[in-house]
């Protein structure tokens, strides 16, 4: 049989699998609609007709002020979450971590660029550390409720008639929405489809071939049909990610309505007529063959951002971009060289849920890749499974005297984005985060790791049998497990070389025995 004989007869076998798992799916998420649950498409108060929300508002503090009349725990759940705090600790590792002090590879870092990071806070106002975290009536209500799709905090900036009208938007609230959830998560690191792979704008509308759950004509997943909340903390974490996913079918009503594995709606057997391939799972994460290509819709994922490029000017001393024949930004005076890739296959890596990440004040070896973060995980160890990923990689700035990665100060007329000065922005940005500076910095190439979990692909288009199981799959050099087809262990080659010529030998032997006894009878 040919490998495309092959990869036909396991997408057919798929295709028919996936028909009998979808039945679960459909039916956990009515349960969760005639529960009130999240994925509900409208609220159960019409706001335009409540009269503190028909007044004219100055400014969106006011409109929370007027929320809390009604909601009055909500800001106080809020300032519990990580979207509040920017903070986590890490209970595996003891790492503080959060936006507030993790590193990376894009943006590099927030904590001294917190003004212009900030756009993204689901707060009113932090621009530096006055900013009232204890304040109610600074949490932005309107910034994941807008259900007009016309909100920002930047248009609230606009002079005059120009500028939105507050009430309108205070009086259309309602659930949030992959359009409300993508305002921020969509554009993360600074800009559309830089930090994720498998997050962009495209989600927004995408079809069933982007992502079968979230299909706009399908399915119709919101985000929090699976990230779930709880008092406003959203389930799901990138720092501490669920990677074993052993749980079982979590109905709503009966067990808890977390949704983010894969088996709370298709449980521990999702092949409900291949054993074989149900015997996977517990070493392969579900998204490893449900998500063979990333990027899979209107914007390439940015691979690769080279700091150590940036700061040359045009001829006339000006800044400027280039892109490529695709749109796709390939420099900037202020960011260096950038790369993207669209339709990308991911990486594989063993994972645990354990995240290491690379902080401030940690000492790295720059004579080699320095990983941002590390995904922790030892083959056949419980917990641990092989899990699809997108590896960002660049270079960015180091202390060459104390060998730790900085946090240069990028933004502000005193960054590096108007100055192209490494060494004031380093400076800068060092002195914010109140570490020390030895005033010699070089570029180090990193690599950051994130996991890929959303754009699931239709049934018939996930890995294929072959497409793992060859010398030239897509597991390529993982380590620690052996795959037929892939792997050869040379003396059960020889031992199997032996057995078939022997079974040959037997054949052949026999064949001849017979045809001597028949020559004899005849002779009779």
């Amino acid at each position: 049989m040919s490998q495309f004989q092959v990869l036909s007869k396991c997408r057919a076998s798929t295709t028919r699998r996936f028909r009998l798992t979808l039945a679960p799916v459909l039916l956990l998420v009515s349960l969760a609609a005639a529960q009130g649950a999240p994925e509900s498409s409208s609220s159960t108060a019409d706001h335009a007709k409540f009269e503190q929300l028909q007044v004219k508002f100055e400014s969106g503090p006011e409109v929370t002020r007027a929320c809390l009349e009604c909601h009055t725990n909500a800001a106080k759940q809020i300032h519990k979450t990580k979207h509040w705090t920017w903070e986590y600790v890490n209970p595996a590792t003891g790492q503080k971590l959060g936006k507030k002090h993790v590193l990376n590879n894009f943006c590099i870092a927030a904590a001294p660029n917190i003004a212009s990071c900030t756009k993204c806070h689901v707060g009113y106002g932090w621009k530096d550390d006055s900013f009232d975290f204890a304040s109610e009536e600074n949490v932005d209500c309107l910034v994941c409720h807008d259900t007009t799709g016309l909100y920002s905090r930047e248009a609230l900036r606009k002079p005059g008639k120009r500028r939105p009208k507050l009430e309108k938007f205070a009086q259309s609230v309602g659930p949030t929405s992959r359009k409300t959830c993508g305002t921020c998560h969509f554009a993360g690191g600074g800009a559309k489809a830089v930090k994720h792979g498998d997050i962009d704008p495209t989600l927004a509308h995408p079809d069933y071939f982007v992502d079968v759950h979230m299909d706009a004509e399908g399915l119709d997943f919101s985000c929090s049909t699976c990230h779930t909340a709880d008092q406003h903390e959203v389930r799901g974490s990138r720092y501490a990610p669920e990677a074993a996913d052993e749980g079982e079918i979590s109905v709503p009503g009966r067990q808890g309505a977390d949704r983010t594995s894969c088996r709370a709606c298709h449980g521990s057997s999702p092949h409900p007529d291949d054993a074989k391939l149900n015997d996977h799972i517990d070493r392969i994460a579900c998204q490893t063959c449900h998500i063979p290509r990333f990027s899979r819709g209107d914007y390439g994922s940015k691979m690769w951002w080279d700091w150590s490029t940036a700061g040359k000017v045009a001829p006339d001393g000006k800044q400027f971009t280039r892109e490529d024949a695709d749109g796709f930004e390939i420099y900037d005076s202020k960011k260096g060289d950038f790369a993207w890739e669209k339709h990308t296959g991911p990486e594989y890596r063993w994972f645990n849920g354990t995240v290491l990440y690379t902080l401030l004040g940690d000492r790295i070896d720059p004579s080699g890749v320095v990983p941002v973060n590390r995904f922790l995980g030892e083959p056949g160890t419980p917990g641990t499974r092989i899990w699809p990923v997108k590896v960002m990689r660049g270079k960015q700035p180091f202390d060459v005297e104390s060998q730790t990665l900085v946090a240069p100060l990028t933004t502000t007329d005193k960054g590096y984005w108007k100055t192209l000065n490494w060494d004031q922005a380093i400076d800068l940005g060092m002195k914010a985060v109140d570490r020390p500076f030895s005033g010699k910095y070089g570029f180090v190439e990193t690599e950051m790791t994130w996991p890929i979990t959303h754009m699931v692909a239709p049934a018939q288009e996930a890995l294929a049998c072959a497409e793992c199981h060859s010398k030239d799959g897509v597991l390529g050099d993982l380590e620690g497990v052996y795959i037929p087809g892939r792997d050869a262990n040379p003396w059960i080659d020889r031992i199997g070389v032996i057995l078939v010529l022997l079974t040959l030998a037997g054949v052949l032997g026999h064949g001849a025995a017979r045809f001597l006894m028949s020559r004899k009878g005849s002779a009779k």
